[in-house]
């Protein structure tokens, strides 16, 4: 099939790509995760080689099936509905590109929350001392089993700042994408894998610096054990509390998942799109 930069993304390609870049960086947000909820202070290298002489290298991928099922709930919906709105509104500007991006990404992020508060738990699991481990089995015997021991509304622990999370993700990487892509074209860059992977660098960065201190709330807050932290409010004072930097706590493992995931999932993106899209009405 010939490539044709005329076709437009179908609604569910942003939900497929992103699982297919999750498989390569899901070991990345693990590490995120462990520091962002780990007492002491130990870098991405030593809290991986702690992981792997204590587990073995397969406990990097701790916590998978609820990673995948988190792209096929979160970010599929986040992007779909930013598909979808764009075929309806006009996002030739920054403005309009930024409002759909915040929408698309509350709405995904409160749908994806109870598989966001599977990941966390499952990849936490590794770090934790066996009589303290949870020991979910997969993502589906997770969801039953939180319906069974705290409630089914415990899946939605978290969800409010899953939302705000998302929508400021969505605008980091999206909007800010979008843009850079349609400014770098506009400049006359060709649009190929190069302009993608500049823009994809530009969109990651912004996304890392808008959600990293929600990030480290949110992931606090799903991890936590009943009656752990009274609210959200709680969650953020008592991080304060261990410093302003206590906010930032696994930013540099943040972009480097982040980072790689958002160049993979948007070169995904544009090779199902150019390839796979459908050609609009008037092509």
């Amino acid at each position: 099939m010939l490539v044709d930069q005329r076709r437009i993304s179908r609604w569910y390609f942003g939900g497929v790509a992103s699982s297919m870049a999750t498989m390569v960086t899901h070991p990345l947000d693990l590490l995120k995760v462990l520091i962002q909820t780990q007492k002491e202070n130990l870098s991405i290298l030593e809290t991986t080689r702690k992981i792997v002489r204590e587990q073995g290298v397969w406990a990097m991928y701790n916590g998978i099936s609820a990673s995948l099922l988190r792209q096929y709930t979160y970010t599929l919906s986040r992007f779909g509905l930013y598909t979808a709105g764009a075929r309806m509104i006009d996002t030739t500007s920054m403005t309009s590109k930024v409002l759909l991006a915040a929408f698309g990404g509350a709405a995904g992020g409160f749908i994806g929350a109870p598989a966001d508060l599977l990941n966390v738990r499952l990849q936490n699991d590794v770090k934790l001392p066996h009589a303290q481990r949870r020991n979910y089995k997969h993502a589906v015997d997770g969801l039953v089993r939180v319906c069974r021991e705290e409630g089914c509304s415990h899946l939605f622990n978290g969800a409010s700042i899953a939302a705000t999370r998302g929508a400021f993700m969505t605008v980091g990487q999206i909007a800010f994408y979008e843009e850079t892509k349609d400014l770098l074209v506009a400049a006359g860059f060709p649009s190929r894998t190069d302009t993608y992977i500049f823009a994809s660098i530009i969109s990651a960065i912004a996304a890392t610096g808008l959600t990293q201190p929600i990030d480290v709330a949110k992931t606090r807050r799903m991890n936590a054990r009943p009656g752990e932290y009274a609210s959200m409010t709680d969650v953020f004072y008592r991080t304060a509390l261990e410093g302003p930097m206590a906010f930032f706590k696994g930013s540099i493992p943040a972009f480097a998942r982040l980072g790689p995931h958002t160049v993979l999932l948007f070169i995904t993106l544009e090779f199902l799109r150019t390839h796979f899209g459908y050609l609009p009405d008037n092509a």
